[in-house]
C-alpha cells in the first residue's frame, strides 16, 4: 500500500535527484522508497556506515560500461597539460 509522504528538501537536491532518477528510468518516489527501504533494512550506526554503492548498483538499470584511455607517455602527458594552458 503506497501512502503520501509530504518532504522538504534543499532545490539544488531536488533538481539533482530528479535528473538522477530520469537518467536511471526510475520515479524519484521509488529512488527515495528503495534508498529508505536499505537504510532500515539493516541497523547501521549512522549515515556514514551505509554502503552507497550497493544501492547505486540496484537502482542503476543496464549493463556497465567502463571506458578507458589509452595509456600515454608521462611526456605527451605532460605537453598535453603544457598546450592546452596556452
Amino acid at each position: 500500500m503506497d501512502t503520501k509522504l509530504t518532504l522538504s528538501f534543499n532545490q539544488e537536491v531536488v533538481t539533482k535527484a530528479k535528473k538522477y532518477a530520469a537518467d536511471n528510468n526510475i520515479s524519484l518516489s521509488r529512488l527515495i522508497e528503495h534508498l529508505l527501504t536499505q537504510v532500515t533494512a539493516k541497523e547501521y550506526k549512522s549515515l556514514e556506515d551505509f554502503p552507497v554503492a550497493d544501492w547505486v548498483s540496484m537502482v542503476a538499470e543496464g549493463e556497465v560500461e567502463y571506458k578507458r584511455t589509452p595509456k600515454t607517455s608521462r611526456k605527451s602527458s605532460k605537453n598535453e597539460f603544457f598546450s592546452s594552458k596556452k
